[in-house]
């Protein structure tokens, strides 16, 4: 009868041993993860190319081993990805440069901010109809971006290549009100961003951002009858989220990751100078 109550007694304390031994791992393994940190998810908007491609890559390749869960939400005009951050419908979004966003603000009410500059894609004029500057014709018709920042660096590239000039003090908001001389009495046609590549067909030449050029199989850095000049240019592309958002856990890794080597040289490779990175 001793033998099976000593019997009982020793499963019973094996059985507390097991349970505090599993405890103790499960507790090692807690804390381990934790000093790791957790992973992190974050929606992300951005137009097709390239800003959702360079996401891709960093999805595909480096966002779990840095603990970051990331989705990737396409649209393809310059309005809704700003909506949609403004909303929570996404986390940040990734399409746009400084000028644009600051001229969004002011004229929806919202309240983005910017997180990190990330690359720029230089503007260019582009044509089907003629292959360098020199040819177009007097009265040609040179279709625009119709957003104000995009429309004001658009003519900025007109002048800064000797086809236009600007009043002094026109700044990134710049309209056609403000050309001082247009030696070739060229036509202007504001048009929405996505919506240049297919007028190329209708105009004379189209200055063309470069995400939207690049989707229409354009190639800036051999395409364009003239591009922007990198230096100096207050148009990088950055990673934007609603004022407030801007050290959650999750942006702090996408912004890290989007500065990375790495991903400095997936764009370098990738779009040959036509996407150039920030830094």
């Amino acid at each position: 009868m001793r033998n099976k109550k000593l019997a009982a007694s020793l499963l019973a304390l094996s059985g507390v041993l097991a349970v505090g031994l599993t405890a103790c791992s499960s507790s090692k393994s807690a804390s381990k993860a934790a000093a790791a940190g957790g992973v992190d998810s974050i929606t992300v908007a951005a137009s097709p190319i390239p800003h959702a491609q360079i996401l891709d890559y960093i999805r595909d390749n480096l966002a779990a081993k840095a603990g970051l869960k990331l989705t990737v939400k396409e649209f393809t005009d310059y309005v809704q990805p700003n909506l949609a951050t403004q909303d929570g419908e996404v986390g940040a979004n990734y399409f746009q440069h400084q000028p644009y966003l600051d001229d969004f603000n002011k004229s929806k009410g919202t309240d983005l901010v910017p997180v990190v500059g990330v690359h720029l894609e230089p503007l260019g004029l582009y044509s089907h109809k003629v292959k360098s500057l020199d040819q177009l014709k007097d009265g040609a018709t040179v279709a625009v971006p119709n957003d104000a920042t995009n429309e004001g660096r658009a003519l900025k590239l007109l002048a800064d290549n000797n086809l236009i000039t600007l009043k002094p003090g026109a700044g990134a908001t710049a309209t056609e009100k403000d050309v001082a001389s247009n030696p070739k009495h060229l036509k202007f046609k504001p048009l929405e961003a996505a919506e240049l590549p297919r007028a190329l067909d209708d105009v004379d030449a189209a200055v063309i951002n470069g995400n939207y050029a690049l989707q229409a199989k354009l190639t800036p850095s051999k395409d364009a009858l003239a591009l922007e000049k990198t230096a100096g240019n207050p148009y990088v592309n950055i990673l934007v989220v609603k004022k407030g958002h801007e050290n959650d856990p999750a942006v702090k890794k996408l912004a890290t990751l989007l500065t990375s080597d790495q991903v400095k040289q997936y764009i370098e490779k990738t779009f040959n100078g036509s996407v150039i990175p920030a830094s």
